[in-house]
């Protein structure tokens, strides 16, 4: 399928701030070069890049009532940091506001943030350049550069690599940890 690319940016640019945006573009671009080394359909891993905060900018308000109005399934944890929600509303709105209809991308959106056991490579890879996109910088926690070696190596050693490093800076500052992200880790810790 083609996509037109241009409309797409012009769309995202109205409904993200200026910084989110940014994000996206490098998203997309890091999401490309992944696909390219990982020999995966380059056109998706950019589209899925480009859509994959299209809720980001949602308030939690919104991104609530879309879960509630469309039956998306909200965890305890999600209810209690609903910004955890806006991959599986930006998949909503990616179908219904941008017409994105192929399942792998739909959840390579969905679960950009958490993961997911048994991700498909499309998956793995919009997760891991959310992470180190070239405008990411470090925060107490992440060894950036490390993930970002390993993002052209290691797809899966990336992934694992997030998932510890996420959970270890969310275990430091007591915030509460999505079950998910632990399933996901315990996943990839044992593959």
């Amino acid at each position: 399928m083609s996509y037109d690319y241009d409309q797409i940016r012009k769309k995202l640019k109205k409904s993200l701030d200026a910084h989110r945006f940014e994000h996206t573009l490098g998203v997309a671009y890091t999401a490309a070069v992944m696909a390219s080394v990982f020999d995966e359909d380059i056109e998706k891993a950019k589209i899925a890049g480009y859509l994959h905060d299209c809720a980001k900018c949602m308030s939690d308000e919104k991104k609530l009532s879309i879960c509630d109005k469309q039956d998306i399934p909200v965890s305890d944890i999600e209810r209690q940091c609903p910004s955890l929600l806006h991959g599986k509303v930006g998949a909503y709105v990616a179908r219904n506001k941008y017409g994105i209809e192929d399942e792998d991308i739909l959840n390579a959106i969905a679960n950009h943030t958490t993961g997911r056991p048994g991700m498909s490579k499309l998956e793995k890879i919009i997760f891991v350049a959310d992470y180190v996109e070239p405008g990411r910088n470090n925060r107490e926690g992440m060894h950036l550069e490390d993930v970002r070696r390993l993002a052209l190596t290691d797809l899966d050693g990336a992934v694992r690599r997030i998932l510890s490093d996420t959970l270890r800076y969310l275990h430091s500052t007591d915030r509460p940890i999505d079950e998910t992200t632990q399933k996901t880790f315990d996943y990839y810790d044992h593959a």
